[in-house]
């Protein structure tokens, strides 16, 4: 089955008055039909870069990404508009950028039913069962500035639900909430992920909200680095478990990147020494490390 998201070898470079950054380095993505996943990532790490190419606001320079079968590298312009309209749904971090100040919260989610020409039946029936999923009705009728952060953000999700797309996409989407309003919208997408079985994928320096999801994958230098998959299982005596375990990104020239912990911890840098057991590779650090340990 072919991924819903899918990222091979993407490379991007910025460039400005003769200096050449770039912000991705060969990185590799893939994301199933129906996943919620999250990336995390330091600041300058890549992974804004990345959710602005899989939205299509940028183009990478070289390397190939598709979202729900559409390449976003062959795309017109023109295919880029009608793909952010109809395929993907973005909600931002700035709350205000989300909403029309002067439209109701209801108003603000039927607005892209009218701007594609559904008939006004359709409308009202789509935007309320967007209302009622995400237990927005007693507000529905206020305005943006008539609602806390966690509402308007609720709010935000519908809007970009609406004209049902195949990827929700959320940038730093509790940035600028409390601990109470950010699981509120946590909760908000998942229930959006269960529900309607969209794929979600998710921004974020929150490390309460990355924990929460099945999969958090790290960018580090433009590449990913780290995943940590979680699981949930019950035990002999009907207990939940819960599970978790991380996995370090091999590329296909062999390159791997440890966990930043891991060392810190065992005082690597420079070359390392590595052995190959059995079933197994094992990285040490040198005796010139650990006497600098010492």
């Amino acid at each position: 089955m072919t991924p819903q998201i899918d990222c091979s070898d993407l490379v991007k470079i910025f460039s400005a008055e003769g200096v050449e950054v770039q912000a991705l380095q060969g990185l590799t993505l893939r994301v199933e039909s129906g996943e919620l996943t999250a990336i995390v990532g330091a600041s300058g790490s890549g992974k804004s870069t990345l959710l602005a190419i899989l939205t299509g606001l940028e183009i990478p320079t070289a390397g190939r990404a598709s979202v729900a079968g559409h390449d976003l590298l062959t795309m017109t312009a023109a295919q880029r508009t009608r793909y952010r309209r109809e395929t993907v749904g973005f909600v931002w971090q700035q709350t205000s950028r989300n909403l029309l100040p002067y439209y109701t919260a209801a108003q603000n989610i039927a607005m892209p039913l009218a701007l594609a020409g559904v008939p006004r039946a359709k409308r009202a029936e789509r935007v309320q069962s967007l209302i009622d999923l995400l237990g927005i009705g007693d507000f529905a009728g206020r305005r943006p500035a008539q609602l806390s952060g966690g509402q308007q953000q609720r709010v935000a999700i519908a809007v970009a639900l609406v004209n049902q797309p195949e990827v929700l996409f959320a940038d730093e989407p509790t940035g600028e909430l409390d601990d109470v309003n950010s699981q509120v919208v946590f909760d908000a997408l998942g229930a959006v992920n269960r529900e309607l079985g969209v794929t979600v994928l998710i921004v974020t320096h929150d490390e309460e909200v990355s924990s929460k999801v099945r999969r958090t994958v790290q960018i580090r230098d433009g590449r990913l680095s780290t995943e940590v998959h979680r699981s949930t299982e019950t035990d002999e005596f009907g207990e939940e478990q819960h599970r978790s375990q991380e996995f370090v990104v091999l590329d296909r020239v062999g390159r791997l990147q440890l966990p930043q912990e891991y060392v810190k911890t065992l005082g690597l840098a420079g070359l390392v020494r590595v052995e190959l057991a059995d079933d197994h590779a094992q990285v040490h650090p040198t005796d010139q490390q650990k006497g600098a340990e010492r």
